[in-house]
């Protein structure tokens, strides 16, 4: 009797057998074939840290600990009312004697020197003291003062060169005639400028606030 004859190209390994010439990748009875190198080393590993604790979060979830998402502080408001009504005096002190050398040295009063020393009491005890309406109010009442002392101050140098005398003899012992002058003297402009020295006082403190 003939042989049958075998089908051309017949496998000679039944697939799921043995490995067959040292295939590493062919799976036992049973077993499909695992699954080949991608070539990239970092494939199957989890991502790396990356150093911020919120990543992965979804939009919405709150910071840890139960709290909401991080802020900020707002910087400490400035209250310090003592401190502004202090800053407020030394201002008008040193902004009254200014205006009292300009007034003398040219002899007479200029209203935008007094606007300028009620600004600068006004806006330097707000920077300080906030806009407390304390500190507006002593800025206010210290800048009439200031623009008063620089006054008096003017008339005592102007008197000072008529009579030829030292200024300080004319402060020191005839501080009364210096008084006694500027009422005389006084007229609307004097309390006009009085009056800028207060009003620009509560717009300095008002421009620092």
């Amino acid at each position: 009797m003939s042989q049958p004859v075998q089908p051309p190209n017949q496998p000679q390994q039944p697939f799921g057998g043995q490995p067959v010439d040292g295939n590493p990748y062919a799976g036992g009875p049973g077993q499909g074939a695992p699954a080949a190198p991608t070539g990239n080393p970092y494939g199957q590993q989890p991502p790396a840290p990356t150093g911020n604790p919120f990543v992965g979060q979804q939009p919405g979830q709150g910071a840890p600990f139960g709290g909401g998402a991080p802020f900020t502080p707002a910087p400490p408001a400035r209250n310090n009312v003592l401190l502004g009504v202090a800053v407020a005096l030394g201002a008008a002190i040193v902004a009254g004697i200014l205006y009292g050398v300009i007034a003398g040295s040219i002899e007479r009063e200029v209203g935008y020197a007094a606007v300028g020393v009620g600004f600068l009491v006004g806006f330097a005890a707000s920077k300080v003291g906030g806009s407390n309406p304390a500190v507006i109010a002593a800025s206010a009442v210290f800048s009439i003062g200031a623009v008063y002392v620089g006054q008096l101050i003017g008339i005592s140098m102007i008197l000072a060169d008529l009579a030829q005398i030292p200024f300080s003899e004319v402060v020191g012992d005839h501080f009364d005639t210096v008084t006694k002058a500027w009422s005389e003297e006084a007229d609307f402009m004097t309390y006009l400028f009085l009056g800028l020295g207060a009003v620009a006082a509560v717009g300095g403190a008002k421009k620092a606030g």
